[in-house]
């Protein structure tokens, strides 16, 4: 199977390049040209997530010969739906995110086909495919413009490294001291930087942010002492979640 570039998916998203909106047939097209997807596939999304984040994600049938799936999509679609915009890794929006529908054993009576035996299911596959499929946590990243005299770059540079900023580039005003400094700074550690930059320059140094993108954070979140370990853990007690992380053998039903 070729890639399915969902980093891309997610870019053309957040464009209006790809919308749930559109034909499905003009849009699988373009997926299939554009992000490398199989064209069957693109045909068979059932559904893209809540927006405005949550749109890349997608839920996509590629079962073959399963009889009454088209009774069964809007259960599924809502589940898929309600565990996108609160993931199991500390209740925060998924993004960037396929769920393929690979096979299905519906029951022969349709009163045990309904929303309440087809959604908590769903939602449990769901939670154990994220747990062993990788799942990274995604940060906000704000750009940061600094106007500041060259005399007191050396206060921007630290306070960049003491809050996690990424610095992109430098750029010198011609005949004047000032210099002009660009930085991705992660939304996280923005709390209290102007002040603690303006402390750090006398004064000098005037930033701008604006939300820039999204990036993946350092560390397997499912890994005790890491960088992604650590802010879980944070965001779980914040929110009064079990400071435990799950397992895969919760979601795992033995037949």
């Amino acid at each position: 199977m070729p890639p399915l570039k969902l980093e891309d998916l997610c870019k053309a998203c957040d464009e209006k390049e790809i919308t749930p909106d559109q034909d499905k047939k003009l849009r699988a097209r373009k997926m299939a040209d554009d992000f490398k997807w199989d064209i069957g596939d693109a045909r068979k999304v059932w559904s893209f997530g809540c927006p405005p984040d949550g749109i890349p994600n997608v839920l996509v049938d590629m079962t073959k010969g399963v009889q009454g799936m088209q009774e069964i999509k809007d259960s599924m679609v809502t589940a898929f739906v309600q565990h996108t915009v609160a993931g199991i890794i500390c209740e925060e929006a998924l993004r960037g995110i396929r769920f393929n529908i690979l096979d299905m054993t519906l029951h022969a009576d349709s009163i045990h086909r309904g929303a309440g035996q087809i959604m908590p299911p769903t939602k449990r596959a769901m939670s154990a495919c994220q747990i062993i499929s990788g799942a990274a946590l995604l940060e906000p990243m704000y750009k940061v413009d600094i106007t500041v005299p060259q005399g007191a770059l050396a206060g921007v540079y630290s306070t960049l490294n003491a809050r996690r900023g990424i610095i992109e580039g430098k750029n010198d005003r011609i005949g004047t001291p000032i210099t002009q400094v660009i930085a991705f700074l992660p939304v996280l550690e923005s709390f209290g930087f102007t002040q603690l930059l303006r402390q750090n320059t006398s004064g000098q140094a005037f930033p701008q942010m604006i939300f820039h993108h999204w990036q993946v954070v350092n560390g397997d979140p499912f890994e005790a002492g890491t960088q992604g370990a650590n802010i879980c853990k944070d965001v779980r007690a914040r929110k009064g979640l079990k400071e435990e992380m799950p397992v895969f053998g919760d979601y795992f039903d033995k037949l």
